[in-house]
């Protein structure tokens, strides 16, 4: 009898442990850490307030485009994609999104093989800072990462911002 409630007890656990790592299970892409699903828009425009209409992710985070990736060229890579996460696609798939910004969507090829959304041809990221879905604060944040200086600017459906405004007082830089 112990012995049927230990294997019951065992195959229990290690159905649980099973379920935990399929729901917790990684992915190739990152739409703040996760590849668009078929069926919905990688970008979409929401209204944050005190900045205007923002391009976001699928969960409604804004994107940001550093100043120094203007040419299309992807320079943060390394340790800069664990505080700007890059929006990515799988495989050789188009960015989606409201008309109002369609024309103006593409792809690039990142140094690790990865596809990442452009904007305007500049490429996209979210800030992982950003403390909620429908916030800006980021938008003109300066850091460093391996001896290279970045500038951040969110982007609007009107292009990428110039100005510095965020939807709350947020961070200065690192």
């Amino acid at each position: 009898m112990k012995s049927i409630t230990t294997t019951t007890t065992l195959a229990a656990l290690a159905a649980a442990a099973v379920l935990l790592v399929s729901a917790c299970g990684g992915s190739g892409g990152s739409d703040q850490g996760a590849a668009a699903p078929t069926g919905t828009k990688t970008v979409s425009i929401e209204q944050v307030d005190g900045v205007g209409d923002v391009l976001v992710n699928r969960s409604g985070q804004a994107l940001y485009a550093a100043t120094q990736e203007a040419n299309g060229e992807v320079v943060c890579t390394g340790s800069c994609t664990s505080i700007w996460e890059p929006l990515t696609l799988d495989g050789a798939k188009a960015p989606t999104g409201e008309a109002s910004v369609r024309a103006e969507l593409g792809t690039i090829v990142r140094p690790d093989g990865g596809t990442q959304v452009t904007f305007d041809g500049r490429p996209l990221y979210r800030f992982v800072e950003d403390p909620n879905p429908g916030t800006v604060t980021g938008n003109g944040f300066a850091d460093s990462f391996d001896g290279r200086a970045f500038e951040w600017h969110v982007a609007t459906s009107d292009g990428i911002s110039t100005t510095s405004t965020n939807s709350s007082s947020g961070p200065t830089g690192y």
